[in-house]
């Protein structure tokens, strides 16, 4: 089982379902046709081809129920259990995983955002070391853009079991790329510790983004302390929706994930979240008409200073 939590107009209600929720904006909005979006949620392993299967049942399922594009979390290949099988089982994008993924898309008429894939950098060959890549590939099956994560996880919290050190074996990605035109709106790429970086997003909206997301693979206690609030943090200040697929649950003896899929709104609300404890996708209806008017109401950006007085104190 799993939760949705979901925002219509004025009215917050909760909702129980074995499988996946679709939330309908309300009557004064007016989405375009073919504008729903599926944010999933898996527990994947270092088992590439449940993974696959598992992923596969979930974009066939959001197709059916009206998507027209899925969101796909980070580690959607595969979660490693050490450095040695994280490495060992990377692939080139041109390999089998993607090509999967590929004729998936095209059979099924339904864009893709892979987000998190084990890349294998230019140079594998000497170095051994890989992307953490993020992929939006059309209906057709083509790769429309293509985003390396820049800002990679180092962190200790022994007082919380976290100890992970992204940078021994993943090489940080040389720029954030432009937001993509997609059927759900226009599209502006991160993943999960891209979270953390306000000026990323911030960045993002300035080159045209209605739609941020940031497939994930939070931890468990850093998920529970922040996961959420930053979500809501980055849509209010980009006004944008914003989409995050997660990983959840136990996926070796190792690591487990925090869950809690979430769709979020320009004004930060949350439109859906799938829960802590199982596999299941949110459906949202997008309303792109609500990020014009969010921002003709509070148009923040407008009341940006120049960035010469945002360094002012540094000058000082």
């Amino acid at each position: 089982m799993f939760r949705a939590r979901c925002i219509l107009g004025s009215a917050a209600w909760r909702l129980h379902n074995s499988c996946s929720l679709v939330i309908h904006p309300s009557s004064r909005m007016c989405a375009a046709p073919h504008s729903v979006a599926a944010v999933c949620q898996v527990t994947c392993t270092p088992d590439k081809q449940a993974n696959f299967s598992a992923c596969e049942r979930l974009v066939e399922e959001a197709k059916e129920r009206g998507a027209s594009m899925v969101f796909l979390p980070e580690g959607f290949d595969y979660i490693g259990s050490s450095r040695e099988e994280t490495l060992s089982l990377s692939e080139s994008l041109t390999g089998e995983t993607i090509s999967r993924y590929a004729q998936l898309a095209r059979k099924l008429l339904v864009w893709l955002s892979l987000g998190g894939f084990h890349e294998r950098g230019h140079d594998w060959e000497r170095d051994r070391r890989i992307y953490n890549t993020h992929i939006i590939m059309n209906d057709k099956g083509d790769i429309v853009s293509v985003y390396r994560k820049s800002h990679l996880f180092d962190v200790e919290l022994p007082g919380k079991g976290v100890s992970l050190k992204e940078s021994g074996f993943t090489i940080p990605g040389p720029s954030l790329v432009s937001p993509v035109q997609t059927p759900i709106g226009k599209v502006g790429l991160g993943i999960c510790y891209d979270l953390r970086f306000p000026e990323s997003s911030l960045a993002l909206r300035r080159h045209g983004a209605d739609i941020l997301t940031y497939p994930s693979a939070f931890t468990v206690a850093t998920g529970a302390a922040h996961w959420e609030v930053l979500l809501r943090a980055r849509a209010i200040e980009t006004q944008c929706f914003v989409l995050a697929a997660a990983q959840v649950g136990r996926h070796h003896e190792k690591r487990s994930s925090h869950g809690h899929a979430l769709a979020v709104d320009p004004w930060g609300q949350v439109l859906g979240d799938c829960g802590g404890e199982s596999p299941g996708l949110v459906l949202v209806q997008m309303d792109l008409d609500q990020v014009g008017s969010t921002r003709r109401n509070m148009p923040v950006q407008q009341h940006h200073r120049d960035p010469g007085f945002y360094l002012s104190l540094e000058d000082a």
